[in-house]
């Protein structure tokens, strides 16, 4: 049976429920932000420290490279610390990193703080939404753990402000770097006054202050989600990550996994770490930061129709659609740059502004909110991280050979590269990824291991 959402659902959801995912969300703001903020610093710090491509592109990866190893220990953090104390650490270490890049003396300590920045965003990037959908009622869950979205782009589009105006004001690139020390002090706080999720309290044999937790976010419902709870639990003693390898549960590691790489297969960073570089192709003249703030908040606007939508017409539905419309915009952007962008003129913004709106409608947030939801409470940590692994060593992979792969093979087929794999992601959610609208948390074994069959 599915949860089914409506507007009374939303309204007797108590506001702390909301608190705790917006508080939560800060982390996905910081995430957004220092993804964003190296495409306005990019060329001052080419400037700065006299970059080749080699190392522009290493600089822009940087940290990415934090983030894989972010991914790596944040599930098991959140296990074992719980996903709370994991979220505060995160947000001191957000601030450590904003101070210390901004300080950087040279390329050596920008790169070493930059990975310590990325550390934060790879683990955060999996225990936020994780937090969320463990802290939230079923029905409204896909739209609570999209807030994450949300606030990615919004850090990615204050980012973008900000880089345009610290360098009309001839600031530099350091101010850039040193803002996001302020919302990791919001995240930091933030995170003290909120409660453990009811699972890790679960976990932990803390059933009185998981059924409080429960009790709390969903007066009328905690007592049938505590007794799916202790069911849950008992069925996930002696259980190991291996089990993810095993028949029918293998699935659902192929499809965290699979949905992490195909999110950056069809290139969203190259727009987001490289906009001012591909308006330098097209001859888009002035300010060359301007048009990021366009892209930041397209970036931004369009999630809110997928948290309006996501719990009400389901997740497939917006995949299908955004990865639709993103192939036949990376099609006519790649006919753009191979057949002279300059005379395109602003249909080369327009063409990036539908692109990412239609990531910021499908893929982008859902993918996160997939990862949340796809894998077994019992294995959520295991399998979370390895799709969070395997996300951040694909956009880093994607990074860095954005600009080889232009000289490569020329700037129009690098394009269409990607469009081909928004088609193939489409025909990979058809087949592999489960519609998850509505179904508790802990229905999610059962699926796998009834041959992709929903309880009754």
């Amino acid at each position: 049976m599915t949860a089914t959402v409506s507007w009374g659902t939303v309204r007797e959801t108590p506001r702390h429920t909301y608190l705790v995912a917006g508080v939560a969300a800060i982390g996905g703001m910081l995430f957004g932000y220092d993804i964003g903020v190296i495409s306005g610093a990019e060329n001052l710090l080419k400037a700065g420290f006299h970059l080749s491509s080699a190392t522009e592109e290493l600089a822009v990866a940087a940290v990415l490279i934090g983030a894989v190893i972010g991914g790596v220990i944040g599930g098991p953090a959140a296990n074992r610390f719980s996903r709370r104390y994991t979220l505060l650490a995160m947000g001191i270490l957000y601030g450590a990193g904003a101070i210390l890049t901004a300080v950087s003396w040279d390329m050596g300590s920008f790169l070493a703080f930059r990975i310590i920045t990325g550390v934060a965003v790879g683990a955060s990037s999996l225990v936020v939404p994780a937090y969320i959908a463990e802290m939230s009622p079923a029905p409204i869950r896909g739209g609570l753990v999209i807030l994450q979205q949300l606030a990615i782009s919004g850090g990615i589009l204050i980012s973008y402000v900000l880089d345009f105006a610290f360098d009309s004001a001839g600031w530099g690139w350091r101010p850039m770097f040193a803002a996001a020390v302020l919302p990791a002090a919001v995240l930091t706080v933030g995170m003290l006054r909120m409660s453990h999720s009811p699972r890790w309290l679960a976990m932990r044999g803390r059933w009185d202050e998981a059924d409080a937790v429960l009790r709390r976010g969903n007066p009328r419902g905690h007592q049938a989600e505590l007794e799916l709870l202790r069911r849950n639990i008992a069925e996930s003693e002696g259980t190991s990550w291996r089990e993810l390898l095993r028949p029918g549960m293998r699935g659902a590691l192929v499809a965290g996994v699979g949905l992490a790489v195909f999110q950056q297969f069809v290139g969203p960073n190259t727009v987001l770490f490289y906009t001012p570089t591909i308006f330098g192709y097209a001859g888009v003249g002035g300010n060359s930061l301007l048009p990021t703030i366009y892209v930041g908040a397209a970036l931004f606007v369009f999630v809110f129709p997928t948290i309006a939508f996501v719990d009400v017409v389901g997740r497939k539905a917006l995949f299908y659609l955004g990865l639709a419309g993103m192939g036949v915009m990376l099609v006519l952007l790649g006919a753009a740059l191979g057949s002279g962008a300059s005379s395109w003129g602003a249909g080369v913004l327009v063409v990036l502004l539908v692109y990412v709106a239609c990531y910021s409608l499908s893929i982008s947030p859902l993918f996160w909110l997939m990862s949340a939801e796809v894998f077994p409470n019992r294995l959520r940590g295991a399998g979370a991280s390895a799709a969070t692994v395997a996300n951040w060593g694909a956009n880093l992979l994607v990074s860095v050979t954005f600009l080889s792969l232009i000289n490569a093979v020329g700037k129009a087929w690098t394009f269409w590269i990607y469009a081909m794999f928004a088609g193939l992601a489409i025909v990979f959610t058809w087949r592999f990824v489960p519609e998850t609208k509505g179904r508790p948390l802990e229905h999610i074994d059962r699926y796998w291991t009834g041959g992709r069959r929903w309880p009754g």
